[in-house]
């Protein structure tokens, strides 16, 4: 099994060392980087301020710099840039991009909080029409180029399924702004987002492989190894916060992924803590309105934890395990067809 694998690695990189030099660049720039950036976002005042809906305790951390995204998008970056210096690759090329479009959403929206002191930054309506653009584009360009199918992947199952054009758009704007929202909630502990993108972009780099996707294999061992090096200065306690800038850009990097590998459904089992996270709001909001009474103690679903007397690191360390074992089954889902 290990030899298919690595034999796959070869066929898919050209070389199965090939495949970490992504990996290694966007770590070695984001721990070089990070060093630079933490004092220099302390001087700017640019600290995370603590929202009343949060647990009490969580005002320990304002003045925590945030924007600390900034560090591992330049360092997906950097070696994504390397690797299309090679051989330019189109696929690779939007991946990139779009997901610099919803950091750059993040980061005007973290710009509106910090800077302008407008505590909830963007309305809604305004992250989503711009999120719902950036979806569309990458969906169009990858169209026109030839390089994108209408054929989504069901599970566990050999078949795929192919819907009409317009049916797929709709389909993937939900999906896309779904999971880059999904991603932004659960940015709420030290190291938790970033714990659980790390395992989820292995398994895209897995997928990426087994389906001799160079592109989607690259994009997400930077991925990995960008998120790998973010968290020796982001897990707790935490010295600085990716903020929506990092949050948007992770939500957005694991999109293009599971959409360019025609994977979008896998997200249901890969990213079920972000979908738990999104959950646990949507069902807080509608009880309360419907009878004036809270089903979890605080919501998203990581702070009814913290409610319930679990400590950061442990809560960090189920969700995290959980994803791992979410991704195993789900590497299983996808061997069908492979």
């Amino acid at each position: 099994m290990i030899g298919e694998f690595i034999a796959a690695c070869e066929k898919t990189a050209g070389s199965a060392w090939l495949c970490m030099l992504p990996l290694l660049m966007a770590f070695a720039v984001t721990a070089v980087l990070g060093p630079v950036l933490i004092p220099w976002l302390h001087k700017l005042k640019f600290g995370q301020q603590i929202l009343e809906i949060g647990p009490n305790w969580h005002k320990n951390k304002a003045g925590t710099p945030t924007m600390g995204g900034i560090m591992f998008i330049v360092g997906v970056c950097v070696a994504i840039a390397v690797v299309l210096l090679n051989r330019f690759d189109i696929r690779l090329l939007m991946m990139l991009m779009i997901s610099l479009g919803f950091g750059l959403i993040g980061f005007i929206d973290d710009y509106v909080k910090v800077i302008k002191k407008r505590n909830l930054g963007l309305t809604a309506s305004q992250k989503f029409l711009l999120q719902a653009i950036l979806a569309v584009i990458y969906v169009l360009v990858l169209k026109e180029t030839g390089n994108l199918e209408t054929s989504i992947v069901i599970p566990f199952m050999k078949n795929t399924v192919s819907l009409p054009w317009w049916l797929y758009i709709v389909f993937i704007l939900f999906v896309v702004t779904g999971t880059v929202n999904a991603v932004n909630l659960t940015d709420g502990l030290d190291g938790l987002a970033a714990s659980i993108t790390s395992v989820v972009a292995l398994f895209f780099a897995f997928a990426g492989v087994m389906f001799f996707d160079r592109s989607s294999l690259f994009f997400a061992m930077a991925l990995l190894g960008g998120c790998l090096a973010f968290l020796l200065f982001n897990h707790h306690p935490a010295r600085v916060f990716m903020g929506d800038t990092g949050s948007l850009f992770l939500g957005g990097s694991i999109s293009v992924l599971a959409v360019g590998l025609e994977l979008p459904l896998i997200l249901i089992i890969v990213g079920f803590v972000y979908l738990f996270e999104t959950l646990s709001v949507i069902i807080q909001v509608t009880y309360y309105k419907l009878t004036k009474k809270r089903v979890f103690k605080m919501a998203p679903i990581h702070h009814h934890f913290e409610m319930c007397g679990w400590k950061e690191v442990k809560i960090v360390s189920v969700f995290t395990a959980a994803t791992v074992i979410l991704c195993i089954i789900s590497v299983f889902a996808i061997l069908p067809v492979c």
